[in-house]
């Protein structure tokens, strides 16, 4: 049975339907008669954040969708309310991943159907059958299935290896019953659980097709049509109520979700995402009453003067790193010249320049890999062995340049985003200290930085990329074979220490790799790290509760349930 397509009539307004009379009252917390508007730069397009991970998709995920836990300052954080995740077994590596007693906003339980379908999301098990269940996906994606535990609401996963993130790796990201309904026309809610789950356990293709067609575009959110009223179904703290659209973009209101009795309940009667718009710190106060900016020089004082004012400013940094990263060929094909050359560019100084008023905003860092303010960034720091490899300039940078084998005046063509304040600063910078060591920096800035990055007629490049927070991650940046690779400078014992973090669940152990395979780019010296990129939160007077956090997926959305307003 295919998935049933939605009424094509255009509308302006999508709203949900409407809770039914019986349903529960909503928490105690929620203040009757309070709003909070938050500009947004997101966009709503699926309710399923596995299938479609965007950056708006995950906001409203974080809003939406209980969790076992989160990611805070780089480790995890339980939330025992929805329920636990714990190692049953070392070998095979087993981890059991047991619900307390969340609902959906229909009222329907949270049980093991829906953590199997979460899993079979997230393992690839959907793609296998996608396939046709070719051997060769198979063997990337097929671990021996979970065991279920239906009256505990819990099911033992085994997988091949350990897993380091472990807790993260099960989750419910749509209603199973949902699924069931969609594909095979089953309406009873039960009996439709009960029908994902043979179809995994039974390895039945066709049922799997079904399956795999509403995974991948049953909760997908169109601007034409009617919302059928189970795609909006919510597990976290709120739900979607109205999505519009207009000229400026889209806007989603969410409202507390009855059904929710997690630790922490909603305070405030509704949260509208809107534009921003062009000039959002002019409406916060007015429209708007949560923004959030990138610190440039155009902002740095309207921002001042709101904070005078008692609005409240946040400045957190957005989980990206400002960098200076080379190309091992060329001028730069010898560890000694690179190292050179690095020691002859300060951090802080192009940090500093780059920023300009915003100095202060940016936090300085040693590592690629661990953000700044993390657990795990103070092991790094400590055994990379960067500060005296390369972060400790030079006595005489010409000196270290001529017995790099490098000649005065030789040419380094450096790249960076003529459209960035701080990538202009920065480079103006490292310009004025190179040249004092007799390095020839050329400017290679470029209006089109991505197709001139992708060229590589670059030496160096000054850049701004994401701090990796997943085995998976590092490896795109920093393997051999990384898709997303800036350097492309390859080493297989770097390659194995990366296999080895992935496979090592202890979170003690997994800082001590993490520094190992940061040693492997120190010694290298294809980078120099500058400085965490910031975000400023800026919060209207009379609102509390609105925590800006380092690094976070969902920056806008985190802990929207702590928010207060007045009436």
């Amino acid at each position: 049975m295919s998935v049933r397509r939605r009424i094509a009539a255009p509308l302006v307004v999508l709203l949900a339907a409407s809770l039914a009379a019986c349903a529960p009252a909503l928490p105690e917390t929620v203040v009757p008669g309070t709003a909070l508007t938050v500009g947004w730069a997101g966009g709503f397009t699926s309710v399923n954040p596995l299938a479609s991970p965007t950056a708006g998709n995950i906001d409203i995920a974080e809003a939406i969708r209980g969790e076992f836990g989160d990611i805070v300052d780089g480790d995890f954080v339980p939330d025992e309310s929805f329920g636990t995740a714990k190692i049953v077994a070392d070998e095979p590596f087993t981890v059991r991943y047991d619900l307390a007693e969340p609902s959906w906003s229909d009222g329907i339980p949270l049980d093991a159907a829906d953590l199997l379908l979460g899993w079979a999301g997230a393992s690839g098990y959907f793609e296998r059958a996608e396939k046709g269940g070719s051997d060769e996906v198979e063997a990337d994606a097929e671990s021996p299935l979970p065991r279920i535990d239906e009256f505990a609401r819990a099911i033992e996963v085994r997988f091949p290896q350990p897993v380091m993130d472990w807790q993260l790796a099960v989750s419910a990201p749509v209603p199973a019953h949902v699924v069931g309904r969609r594909a095979f026309g089953t309406d009873d809610p039960m009996a439709a659980k009960q029908a994902v789950i043979r179809a995994i356990q039974e390895d039945d293709a066709s049922a799997l097709d079904e399956m795999t067609e509403v995974w991948n575009e049953g909760f997908e959110i169109s601007d034409e049509g009617e919302i059928p009223s189970d795609m909006l179904l919510s597990s976290g703290p709120f739900v979607v109520d109205r999505i519009s659209s207009d000229d400026a973009g889209q806007s989603v209101r969410l409202v507390p979700n009855p059904s929710y009795r997690g630790a922490v309940t909603p305070k405030v009667a509704r949260i509208d995402l809107v534009p921003s718009g062009d000039e959002p710190l002019t409406a916060v106060g007015d429209t708007l009453d949560v923004v959030q900016v990138s610190p440039v020089k155009a902002n740095h004082a309207p921002i001042g003067d709101l904070e005078r004012r008692d609005f409240t400013v946040q400045t957190t940094h957005d989980g990206t790193v400002w960098a200076v990263l080379l190309n091992p060929s060329g001028i730069f094909a010898r560890p000694q010249a690179r190292i050179a050359f690095i020691r002859a560019v300060p951090a802080r100084g192009m940090a500093e320049r780059g920023a300009g008023e915003w100095a202060s905003a940016y936090t300085g860092t040693t590592s690629m890999l661990a953000a700044p303010g993390s657990r795990a960034y103070d092991i790094v720091n400590e055994d990379s062995g960067f500060t005296g490899a390369l972060g400790t300039p030079g006595e005489d940078a010409a000196v270290e340049r001529h017995a790099a084998g490098i000649a005065p005046g030789s040419s380094v063509c450096v790249l960076f985003d003529r459209r960035s304040e701080f990538a202009a600063g920065a480079f103006a910078a490292l310009r004025d200290a190179a040249a004092e060591g007799g390095w020839g920096v050329v400017d290679c800035g470029s209006d089109d930085y991505a197709a001139a990055l992708e060229q590589r007629r670059w030496d160096a490049v000054i850049t701004r990329v994401p701090i990796p927070r997943t085995p998976e991650q590092i490896a795109a940046q920093w393997g051999t074979e990384g898709s997303t690779s800036i350097t492309r400078h390859a080493d297989a014992a770097r390659d194995a220490l990366i296999a080895q973090l992935a496979q090592t669940p202890d979170v003690y152990e997994a800082r001590e790799v993490r520094a190992q395979i940061e040693a492997t780019i120190v010694r290298a010296a294809v980078a120099l790290p500058i400085a965490a990129n910031p975000r400023v939160t800026v919060v209207n007077r009379g609102v509390a509760g609105v925590t800006a956090r380092d690094g976070a997926v969902a920056p806008l959305t985190y802990a929207a349930a702590r928010w207060q307003a007045a009436p």
